[in-house]
């Protein structure tokens, strides 16, 4: 399952490599027709180009108002329309506007079984060829938006997901190593607990954070011919994935997580999951790349205020996977079928070495283009960075490699286990069932 193209680990071909967790929605242009899609600038006709980002903080937001401007000032004839979105409302919106007809001309795809069913309905534009000199630097990232050979949008960024925790919280609780093996992390828990510090926040309210650590679960205890079977085929019948269902019961018994995290929202608020480490009322929280950059807009003054720590999903005890595998993925840009070329330009320009490294020098996430990978300033960013290029296997968010249909009823059964009304096997039965109506 493992290969190894360029610095990253890819599993399995054309479904399963790294994307991260992100899409966007936004609003059709005045003339509802989203743009003026099969209009040629190059010809001397004016072009309006929309596109939806989920940069909708400072300094993401102001850095991509201010790309939007060079592009356009370097190509008279073309106006970027850009619609920031909150993450949380992304995946409804551009939801939406796939049904309509009128999605925009650039917007975020997560890859997988989600990227091949878009590009099946025709919403893509084939890259292949349009984007060929791009596709060649960035092409160590782009396994997870081929199909059938054919490349259908542009990683931008590539990330794994961990646990982000406040290194001032953890010293008052007497913590000096972080935990590498879930035995040591009960022990964190029952320290922090000690100390009067809750644990653990996680934003079950939305259904995939929690799921996030079914997935590690899965990743550390099933053989990689069991996660080969289950993406290539939905093929669930290694008991692997009711032991993670398992350990993630054995996990929510310990009491790690906030209060009222069946209802906690991920990122939206300051009483959502990223809001309550961004406060320091929690001590940690599993979670992506995008974490630093989250915290930093639900603050009052864009900071941190506190030292930000950074470890990997501890290993279990007998798994069968791979225990220095992460989980990860990434966000690449797609172009609409029917835009206008003028968008395929400016989607390439999203990934030159200039805009590239401006992204990764505001922090944004974690850059594909390796001219920007020795621009990341933040520190907990950067050991990502390492990890991502280091790791054995990074392997995508199992609802997006699965698709929409058996993702999203895996991840309703992995909160019914946080709710405590569902069962390991309850999981499993779940992608069966979902995989037999496909």
């Amino acid at each position: 399952m493992s290969r190894r193209r360029g610095a990253v680990a890819i599993t399995t071909a054309g479904v399963a490599a790294l994307v991260l967790a992100a899409c966007n929605g936004g609003e059709a242009d005045a003339d509802g027709d989203g743009g003026a899609t099969g209009q040629d600038a190059a010809a001397g006709e004016e072009v309006t180009i929309t596109w939806w980002h989920n940069s909708n903080n400072d300094p993401g937001r102001s850095y991509y108002e201010q790309v939007a401007e060079d592009f356009m000032a370097d190509n008279p004839g073309v106006t970027i329309d850009i619609t920031a979105i909150a993450h949380d409302d992304m995946l409804t919106r551009l939801d939406a506007a796939f049904q309509t007809g009128d999605h925009p001309d650039i917007f975020m795809e997560r890859g997988g079984g989600e990227t091949a069913a878009h590009a099946d309905a025709g919403l893509l534009r084939d890259l292949t060829d349009d984007a060929a000199d791009t596709i060649s630097v960035i092409e160590a990232y782009t396994g997870g938006y081929t199909v059938e050979e054919r490349v259908y949008a542009l990683p931008f960024s590539s990330g794994v997901v961990g646990f982000w925790y406040n290194q001032d919280l953890f010293d008052q609780a007497g913590i000096t190593e972080v935990p590498t093996t879930m035995t040591e992390f009960d022990d964190t828990v029952a320290a922090l607990k000690s100390a009067g510090i809750e644990p653990v926040s996680v934003g079950a309210g939305e259904g995939w954070p929690a799921a996030h650590y079914y997935y590690y679960y899965a990743l550390r205890a099933c053989p990689e011919d069991a996660v080969v079977a289950a993406v290539e085929q939905h093929d669930f019948s290694d008991n692997c994935w009711v032991a993670a269902g398992e350990h993630l019961e054995e996990l929510i018994a310990t009491e790690p997580f906030n209060a009222g995290f069946l209802a906690t929202p991920a990122q939206t608020g300051p009483t959502s999951a990223s809001g309550l480490l961004a406060s320091e009322q929690v001590a940690m929280e599993l979670a992506g790349h995008w974490e630093p950059g989250v915290m930093q807009g639900l603050s009052e003054d864009n900071t941190i205020p506190f030292n930000l720590g950074w470890f990997g999903f501890p290993a279990i005890d007998g798994g069968a996977g791979d225990q220095d595998a992460v989980l990860g993925g990434g966000d690449a840009w797609a172009v609409n079928a029917d835009a206008p070329d003028a968008a395929v330009d400016f989607a390439e320009y999203l990934l030159s070495d200039e805009v590239q490294t401006g992204f990764a020098e505001n922090d944004m996430g974690l850059p594909t283009n390796p001219a920007a990978s020795g621009s990341v300033t933040d520190e907990a960013l950067a050991e990502l960075l390492d990890t991502r290029d280091e790791a054995p296997l990074v392997q995508l968010y199992f609802d997006t490699a699965f698709g929409e249909n058996i993702g999203g009823a895996m991840n309703e059964a992995v909160v019914a286990i946080f709710a405590g009304s569902g069962t390991p096997q309850g999981v499993v039965d779940a992608m069966v069932d979902a995989a037999a109506q496909e």
